[in-house]
């Protein structure tokens, strides 16, 4: 049976018929700002939801369908340890990485707390050794510039983290690099002194292409003013495989395992978040896990009607398969978290973006949207005008910070006047007469939001809302039934590009 055969799914597709001459307007004309109900607060971060195209029952009626997808059960066999990612025989338990004060989390018969509680051990002792200077180079100087080398889940969650928290910052300057383009690794390089320069290799098998020939030009880099016996003093690996980071020349001391129970997007919290580590101190970096933690809690015992994960991601069913909006912009106002919808178009797309169900067939309804999105204000001039007056409806997350670390004030009060002037414009619009009679000035608004407002820019709540986006997506992914923690279609590209290379340069300059 298809999802849109449940007769729960029926119902929606019935209550969206009356949505054909609805108006946010009309639905908010006593509450323009929307700031009166439909709103839940989680420690810091409030999700306001009422400027969405939904109706008294729209919320009841899309619950109903989540129950009927059994929602409740498949969060238990989440949390339970039970292998949900069927494909690879898996379970999915990143969250265990941040239950460090009651681990209750098991694989087969294994309790994690051990694990977890030897993993963040090490990374606490390294990060607060190098931080201090106790870790030294191949010179003898502290070092002062840490270089991430990683692709996908490896770069994007750590480096948005590490750029969301920068006001932070008060340990060496944390690089990134993930790109096989060779201009990436240099351009990245040519600043820094190999003396002072320490590399931490994110690969949990240590054979990623991209990662291991960034890995091996660095290590070139560093041969050219130092010896081999120096590799172990400027090298650290978070992987799993022991073997391959020995002949590499790492220290075992060095080398930073995580479990196959953490997938690569959802990997920030593991060994793979060393770089925040070493960038913001161990202490802060707990205070993420603590927030993420907290919005576990949030997820496992709020009752789906005050649940921030289960109505972000209903309402996101709402809007894709209802009412048929393809995409979601993710829109936060603040410059520290530019790389958010980066970060979140990779845990959106690749869990969700698929078209195969659990059962192994093809679904004939729609999934994962397209995410895109942009810090505002800069967004405003560059795809804005698209969301207001182009042809198709996209819905938009907006999010606010309410208290910078930053000064001028000012600048930070003209920066919310805008994301909530937005949100009312999305929401409303302008009409013809608001517009003086000119159809070319005329906004239709109509358009959904979340408001996601967060306190202030502290590890915690960031940790909350990166948890929040998580279980969302799960939530989708259960709905949509399917497997969320897989990744089988960036395969065949890999397996093509090892055949042009094997075939030589002639291969690839005859494709051109």
């Amino acid at each position: 049976m298809q999802r849109n055969d449940l007769s729960e799914w029926k119902a929606l597709k019935e209550h969206a018929k009356s949505f054909r001459d609805f108006s946010l307007r009309e639905k908010l004309k006593d509450n323009m700002s929307g700031k009166e109900g439909m709103r839940i607060e989680s420690q810091g971060l409030t999700l306001s939801y009422a400027r969405n195209m939904i109706k008294d029952n729209t919320l009841s009626l899309l619950i109903e369908l989540a129950k009927a997808c059994e929602l409740e059960q498949w969060r238990h066999k989440l949390f339970s340890g039970q292998k949900i990612n069927e494909s690879e025989g898996r379970s999915v338990l990143h969250m265990a990485c941040r239950d460090k004060h009651d681990v209750s989390f098991t694989v087969g018969k294994e309790n994690l707390s051990e694990f977890v509680k030897d993993s963040l051990k090490a990374m606490e002792t390294f990060s607060t050794d190098l931080r201090s200077n106790k870790l030294r180079g191949y010179t003898g100087k502290p070092f002062t510039d840490i270089v991430n080398i990683g692709i996908g889940g490896s770069d994007l969650g750590p480096k948005m983290v590490c750029h969301a928290l920068r006001h932070l910052k008060d340990g060496p300057n944390i690089h990134f690099v993930s790109n096989i383009d060779p201009s990436d690794l240099s351009e990245t390089l040519k600043n820094l002194n190999p003396e002072t320069t320490f590399f931490l290799i994110a690969s949990k098998t240590f054979t990623t292409q991209e990662t291991m020939a960034n890995a091996q030009a660095a290590k070139d880099w560093l041969l050219k003013k130092a010896r081999l016996s120096d590799i172990g003093k400027h090298f650290a690996a978070l992987s799993t495989n022991k073997d391959a980071t020995k002949e590499f020349g790492i220290s075992k001391d060095f080398v930073f395992p995580f479990k196959d129970w953490v997938g690569g997007r959802f990997s920030l919290w593991s060994s793979i978040g060393l770089s925040i580590c070493c960038a913001i101190g161990f202490d802060n970096f707990n205070l993420l896990l603590e927030g993420a933690h907290a919005m576990d809690r949030h997820f496992q015992k709020a009752p789906f009607e005050q649940n921030i994960p289960v109505l972000m991601a209903l309402i996101g069913v709402w809007n894709r398969n209802f009412l048929s909006m393809n995409s979601l912009a993710v829109l936060p106002y603040s410059q520290n978290l530019e790389h958010l919808p980066s970060f979140l178009q990779q845990l959106d797309m690749e869990s969700n973006g698929k078209s195969i169900d659990r059962n192994g067939n093809k679904v004939n309804y729609e999934t994962g949207p397209i995410i895109f999105g942009q810090a505002g204000t800069n967004g405003q001039h560059a795809f804005y005008q698209h969301l207001h007056q182009g042809t198709e409806t996209i819905p938009c997350d907006i999010i606010v910070v309410r208290k910078s670390p930053y000064t001028p004030e000012s600048h930070h009060d003209i920066l919310n006047a805008n994301a909530y002037a937005q949100a009312d414009a999305f929401s409303f619009g302008r009409n013809f007469e608001e517009s003086d009679g000119d159809i070319s000035k005329q906004v239709d608004g109509n358009k959904p939001v979340n408001l996601i407002e967060i306190d202030t820019l502290s590890p915690f709540i960031i940790g909350q809302l990166i948890a929040a986006y998580e279980h969302k997506i799960f939530v989708q992914g259960i709905i949509w039934n399917l497997n969320s923690f897989d990744q089988p279609g960036v395969e065949l590209g890999k397996i093509l590009a090892k055949e042009i290379l094997q075939r030589g340069n002639s291969d690839m300059r005859s494709k051109v």
